[in-house]
């Protein structure tokens, strides 16, 4: 009732002035000191009252809420891979010898067994002819051998000497033609040229690069994947295949999971096939292969960053009858910016999921 001592003074002073005092100047400062002496009481009593606990209250601090739902949850791994062809054939002669003749150019179409190019063939040719000759002459003596030995004139061994002569001139001009046959360099596959890096009159051997034909009806995408995760990957699996050149994603699934683990790089090969989407696709394109490695069809996953980690475990907040109650959770694998939690929440609780900075357990709330 303090403060009372000083309104009823101040209620007096405003009775005179509207009453008409004539010193309206002096009472015009008293009111002023008046007014200014209430402003200090009421500022002092105030801090008292605070702190006695009888005065303002914090007020809550504004949060956002997320219901919890089961949904589903699925963790990847990336692999960078590249686009091969299923048919991709590097085609080099099956003997030595030097280019004579190329019949194809980058990005011919061909079939099996068109010709690509040829080596020197002129040795092969003046053998066939020399070979010829003889036989001729070999099929003269035989035949004539062999009318005499149908009258019983002569020996056998005269017509087996004969016989002999003739055939082995026959395998030596099969060889010769084979050979030669072997001096025209053909595709083995249905496909296009791809690479013609050769010239006239270069020398090419077996196993030298020169010739390339690719079958692009037939491409996939190749990985390698760590051998830790060679239990987690079966072929049927499905996956992501990202193209970062033309960033497209496209859902396929493993077609080949290996078993067997690389010695050196500790990797198995995984591959994907690519059918029907071979038109944007190119041989060695760069791609990245997403593979689920853990997948749940109703998991509780929230954002990443509204699960705070300390020495004791990982914990959230959740609005509980107006208060933030810390929660402590057990915690999964985290992709794409969403962690799984295995423990501590269930459907239906009210996560905090924004303005959980800095809350205390208990501390009121405004949703």
């Amino acid at each position: 009732m303090k403060h009372l001592t000083y309104i009823v003074p101040f209620t007096i002073a405003i009775l005179m002035t509207a009453c008409g005092s004539p010193d309206k100047k002096a009472e015009l400062e008293s009111l002023k000191k008046q007014q200014s002496e209430i402003k200090d009481k009421i500022a002092t009593l105030e801090a008292e009252l605070a702190k006695s606990g009888e005065g303002k209250k914090e007020p809550g601090r504004d949060v956002a809420i997320t219901k919890v739902e089961l949904g589903p949850f699925s963790h990847l791994i990336e692999v960078q891979a590249k686009v091969e062809g299923e048919d991709n054939v590097m085609v080099s002669p099956e003997t030595p010898g030097t280019i004579s003749k190329i019949f194809v150019k980058a990005g011919d179409r061909v079939n099996a067994g068109t010709v690509l190019a040829e080596l020197e063939s002129n040795v092969y040719m003046k053998s066939l002819e020399e070979m010829q000759s003889a036989r001729e002459f070999a099929n003269t003596l035989f035949q004539k051998q062999k009318s005499l030995w149908d009258q019983k004139i002569g020996t056998e061994i005269q017509y087996l000497q004969a016989k002999n002569n003739l055939e082995s001139i026959d395998r030596k001009m099969a060889t010769v033609r084979q050979q030669l046959e072997m001096t025209r360099i053909k595709s083995p596959i249905n496909g296009s040229v791809d690479i013609v890096d050769l010239k006239v009159g270069q020398a090419f051997s077996p196993g030298m690069p020169g010739l390339r034909v690719v079958n692009f009806s037939k491409l996939k995408v190749q990985a390698e994947v760590a051998e830790a995760y060679i239990s987690k990957v079966e072929k049927g699996d499905p996956v992501e295949v990202y193209f970062p050149d033309q960033k497209i994603t496209t859902k396929a699934t493993i077609t080949y999971a290996g078993k067997v683990i690389d010695p050196i790089n500790r990797t198995f090969r995984v591959e994907v096939n690519m059918s029907g989407k071979e038109a944007s696709l190119h041989p060695n394109q760069v791609a990245i292969v997403r593979i689920a490695d853990y997948k749940s069809d109703k998991a509780i996953a929230l954002p990443l960053a509204i699960v705070q980690n300390t020495p004791e475990g990982s914990y959230l907040f959740v609005a509980e009858n107006g208060k933030a109650k810390k929660q402590m959770v057990k915690t999964g694998l985290n992709y794409a910016g969403k962690l799984e939690i295995l423990e501590g929440l269930n459907a239906g609780d009210m996560v905090i999921s924004s303005g959980y900075q800095d809350l205390i357990d208990g501390q009121k709330i405004n949703l």
